[in-house]
């Protein structure tokens, strides 16, 4: 055979071969298709149990899910002890920004839905005259805060304060309007006006619950009697839950009165279901009556009575309110005030 003859039979086959394999290159990419689509069903396969996997080893239910579930079910609110914001605590707010003394504690005011303290005296644009008082004097009682006060517990979540107290009249009538106008201003809520019956009472309503907040202020003409009458209006105003912030007993002991107890549980009676206790200016005993807790004193938050290590600590209760079985839960922080005039927590 010859070298012509044998290019000749090379080409015939190799025609042969290329139309075979032309019939074949449809069922070839029709083979690979089906392995690529096998090939993402396993994966998708495997990669769904692993995340069933690790939803069984998170309890079954994404972190996420249970986040916005509480935010949802719960709420949460800061109740913090007596605010005094004149004498030392004014000239280091001067030198310092008035939100000095909160700068240490933000953390823990601004994780709630709500913050509520005792603004110890009235806001006014009246000079302080206890700036400069000696301790015993009696100007070293007489309080005014600064109107910045106002916008920085706006800005701290401080956003509902109790007035009904021995100070908030420190500058008779116009120290209380001067107060109401400018916490309104702010955004700050009231509640425990001693001159206006209908701001005795603040309703708060947070996550479509209805929140009343109620002051007994023993400093008033009648106050049993003005508190009980707001209980029976909070609970015809339909509250899902009522709050008694009170200003009782006396100052610096570190033991409720036997009369206290008794007032704390008539209230109870009467349906209240938590009682904030406030004056003291030192931290009293919690009590549980009926299933409902009664905190008679949380001391100072700020204030500048450094003068003996009872008055330098105070407590932050943060309440829990379930609004599924409408049930209260409560966590205690123990907190510190330093001479520099700020409020830590210990």
């Amino acid at each position: 055979m010859n070298n012509n003859t044998c290019i000749i039979i090379y080409l015939q086959y190799s025609i042969k071969m290329n139309n075979r394999f032309k019939k074949i290159i449809p069922i070839l990419i029709i083979l690979a298709s089906l392995a690529m689509s096998s090939f993402f069903f396993v994966s998708k396969k495997a990669s769904s149990s692993e995340s069933q996997v690790l939803a069984v080893k998170n309890d079954q239910v994404p972190i996420k899910t249970v986040i916005a579930d509480e935010a949802v079910s719960q709420v949460r609110i800061l109740f913090v002890g007596d605010m005094m914001f004149d004498r030392y605590i004014r000239k280091v707010s001067d030198r310092n920004g008035y939100d000095f003394s909160f700068r240490k504690v933000d953390a823990l005011l601004k994780g709630n839905d709500l913050v509520v303290g005792n603004l110890e005296g009235p806001i006014t644009d009246n000079k302080s005259v206890s700036i400069d008082s000696e301790m015993g004097e009696s100007n070293n009682y007489i309080f005014t805060f600064d109107p910045k006060i106002a916008e920085v517990l706006s800005n701290k979540n401080i956003k509902l304060v109790n007035i009904g107290n021995n100070h908030i009249a420190n500058f008779a009538s116009s120290g209380i309007e001067n107060t109401r106008k400018y916490l309104t201003k702010s955004g700050v809520v009231f509640f425990g006006d001693p001159e206006d019956a209908d701001k005795r009472l603040a309703i708060k309503n947070i996550k479509n619950t209805k929140v009343a907040f109620i002051n007994y202020n023993q400093f008033i003409f009648g106050a049993e009697q003005k508190t009980i009458a707001d209980i029976n209006n909070a609970k015809s105003l339909n509250a899902d839950f009522i709050v008694l912030y009170t200003h009782w007993g006396k100052e610096f002991m570190t033991e409720p009165e036997d009369k206290m107890k008794i007032l704390a549980h008539k209230f109870i009676d009467n349906g209240v279901d938590l009682i904030i206790g406030s004056h003291p200016h030192v931290v009293q005993p919690k009590e549980e009556y009926k299933g409902k807790l009664i905190y008679y004193s949380l001391g100072n938050f700020i204030f500048d009575q450094y003068f003996d290590p009872n008055t330098q600590k105070g407590l932050a209760v943060q309440v829990i309110m379930d609004l599924n079985d409408k049930k209260i839960f409560t966590k205690d922080f123990p907190i510190i005030m330093n001479n520099k005039g700020q409020t830590l927590q210990n």
